[in-house]
């Protein structure tokens, strides 16, 4: 804060320099009383925050611990579905496999019946 220049003229009494020289100090004391009660303030604010932010930690970890054990039954499920499905397949191509060679073989006894018998089945 600029100390204003204090113009003398004649009949100025000599406690105006006093009296803004008390003023300034008065100003310096009240602007460090106030940034002492910011800095209080700021502390107490972070402590906030810091606290703010470890309830936050511990209930984010709560979530990815469900969120683990969710998916690790997820992908027990869906192992056994893989596993349900691979079986499935593999009996249906056993009976497509098999409805082949009997659909062969009921070629063979057709062609059998018409030679020796004489008679067609078609």
């Amino acid at each position: 804060m600029p100390n204003p220049k204090p113009t003398k003229t004649e009949g100025e009494s000599p406690i105006l320099p006093q009296i803004q020289q008390l003023l300034s100090d008065q100003t310096s004391v009240i602007l460090q009383a106030v940034d002492e009660k910011l800095s209080v303030q700021d502390q107490k604010i972070e402590g906030r925050f810091a606290a703010q932010n470890l309830a936050l930690g511990k209930r984010f970890s709560a979530i990815e611990k469900r969120i683990d054990k969710l998916e690790e039954r997820f992908m027990r499920r869906l192992d056994q579905l893989t596993t349900t499905l691979d079986k499935f397949l593999k009996r249906l191509t056993d009976i497509e496999e098999e409805f082949v060679f009997m659909k062969e073989d009921l070629k063979r006894v057709k062609a059998v019946l018409r030679e020796k018998l004489g008679v067609s089945l078609d």
